[in-house]
């Protein structure tokens, strides 16, 4: 299991990540805290189809940067429940050295690996 000043280090990793997403899905238009699409790109662009092209990158971006999101808060939550650190699919605990790389990982490395088919 993970010591309690791990989890405080990595905890503040985990806040300062999800500060970091929704900074960066906000200065993309967006809304952190929801699911909804819209944006506005349409402004500044002379041609339509540029805009559809730029509006489809940044909803593809910003799709990742919330699925990102919602496993840093999942991690979060985890923690708040007294299950972080604990394989999903084992129930082993996953090794800090991942945790400290990976801090939202919910898989121990060997499951992470079956998983994957090696």
């Amino acid at each position: 299991m993970v010591d309690e000043a791990k989890m405080k280090e990595l905890r503040a990793a985990l806040e300062e990540q999800r500060a970091h997403l929704h900074k960066e899905i906000t200065e993309l238009g967006g809304d952190p805290d929801s699911l909804d699409a819209e944006i506005d790109v349409e402004r500044g662009f002379a041609d339509s189809a540029h805009s559809t092209a730029e509006r489809a990158r940044v909803l593809s971006v910003m799709k990742a940067l919330r699925a990102n999101l919602r496993w840093v808060n999942r991690a979060l939550t985890k923690m708040e429940l007294g299950t972080y650190g604990v394989c999903e699919r084992c129930g082993q605990p996953i090794a800090v050295e991942r945790l400290e790389v990976l801090p939202w990982a919910i898989l121990c490395i060997d499951c992470k690996q079956k998983g994957e088919g090696r």
